[in-house]
């Protein structure tokens, strides 16, 4: 399961960039961060292949202050619908930081917001730093899924009976290098 979703990105729902703007604004003068997620365009209704960005993640221990933002990437959901990020620049500044273009390689849109937050105090950047155009559409967000998380029960009974093997010891070593996506960053288990 991939964290951040490959695919052409259409736009971005009205409401959503609303949200966006508004929770800048509250928490000015400290930058705000939210991770980006997306619908496929279909299932709003467009007759297109892509995505829209439909919601704003507020990933829970978020720090902000006056000149940076950090998620605590351990609190990142794994998330197939997830498109990219969104922060805000209380100076005003609509354009990426080095700390910025270092967080951008993940996702494939990343969206600036500036003070005074109106309607056209931000734009948006692939994940090299380009500025791109991201239209602002008018379509009707659906109601949240009762399926929240994207795993099935399948996956939890995988889980666990990995888990019972691992405790068990029929695996072949405590050191068993793991090659998937269970792994650690390091690989181990």
């Amino acid at each position: 399961m991939r964290l951040f979703r490959s695919g052409e990105i259409l736009g971005i729902a009205r409401a959503t960039l609303e949200f966006a703007l508004e929770a800048s604004a509250q928490t000015h003068p400290n930058e705000y961060m939210g991770l980006l997620r997306g619908e496929d365009a279909r299932t709003l209704g467009l007759d297109e292949s892509g995505t829209v960005i439909t919601d704003v993640l507020v990933i829970p221990g978020t720090e902000s202050n006056p000149v940076s933002a950090t998620v605590k990437t351990g609190m990142v959901p794994n998330d197939l619908r997830a498109a990219g990020s969104v922060h805000s620049h209380p100076n005003g500044v609509l354009y990426p930081s080095d700390a910025d273009l270092a967080t951008f390689g993940k996702g494939d849109v990343h969206i600036i917001i500036g003070a005074p937050y109106g309607d056209d105090d931000w734009r948006a950047f692939d994940r090299d730093g380009e500025e791109t155009d991201l239209a602002v559409l008018d379509v009707e967000i659906p109601e949240p899924e009762e399926r929240f998380f994207d795993f099935t029960q399948a996956d939890i009974d995988e889980e666990l009976s990995y888990d019972e093997e691992w405790k068990t010891g029929d695996r072949e070593t405590d050191d068993e290098w793991v090659d998937d996506e269970r792994a650690d960053d390091e690989g181990w288990r």
